[in-house]
């Protein structure tokens, strides 16, 4: 159980954007209304068309969102990682969640009634104009991964989702093993394309001496060459 000391001190340190924008009653308000929660692995924090009802912020492990396709196939929208919140865009809009959330590994989190964020945003212009900015930044970022997802070859859109593996979660302390350790299928359902294809392409990039592979670990040992790949498609 995370005491409140602890949870203002994880807010004002690693949400320290969001709470600058905060008056000190805001403040109050964020901590005694903040609820935490653990998931399982695999478990559903949130499924596609539920209604929305909190902000949700993981505090450690990992999160994917992500959308079932023809056949049941899964699309990864995205990863989350700690300290980042989500599930607040589907209450903005006044519609239902259009992606499902579940926790990647076994997962801490938070959340927060999105009915107290938009009172806090009536009465906050500051924080009003964070949310457009996260909004923005996040779908300027929805469009350039479509564009990448429908024009690259599958190299590139390999290549692409490990380097964006590496800067969201980084390294182990070895510097070059990746810091999540995904099954070929989810590799697969990151970067659009098949199993098979993901588990040539991988096979590809360690004959090339750009990764060493050992299970679902993932050592990058020629970065540059893997940025190359991603940018050149």
């Amino acid at each position: 159980m995370i005491t409140k000391s602890t949870l203002e001190r994880v807010i004002s340190e690693d949400l320290s954007e969001l709470w600058s924008t905060l008056s000190s009653d805001d403040k109050h308000l964020i901590i005694d209304n903040f609820t935490t929660h653990t998931f399982k692995k695999n478990q559903i924090i949130y499924a596609e068309k539920e209604a929305p009802e909190f902000l949700w912020c993981l505090l450690k492990g990992k999160v994917k969102l992500y959308k079932d396709g023809i056949g049941g196939r899964q699309q990864i929208l995205r990863l989350i990682r700690p300290v980042q919140y989500f599930g607040y865009r589907a209450y903005f809009a006044e519609e239902s969640y259009v992606s499902t959330a579940a926790a990647f590994e076994p997962s801490t989190l938070g959340c927060l009634p999105m009915s107290l964020v938009q009172d806090l945003i009536q009465n906050n212009v500051k924080l009003a104009w964070f949310f457009i900015k996260e909004l923005s930044h996040n779908l300027g970022g929805s469009d350039t991964k479509i564009v990448n997802l429908t024009q690259k070859h599958i190299r590139g859109r390999l290549a692409e989702a490990l380097i964006a593996l590496r800067e969201s979660y980084g390294y182990e302390d070895d510097d070059a093993t990746l810091r999540i350790y995904m099954a070929r299928e989810d590799l697969a359902n990151l970067s659009n394309m098949t199993t098979s294809n993901a588990i040539r392409t991988l096979s590809c990039f360690v004959n090339e001496k750009i990764l060493i592979v050992d299970g679902r670990r993932i050592k990058i040992i020629n970065e540059s060459a893997l940025r190359k790949i991603s940018k050149f498609g």
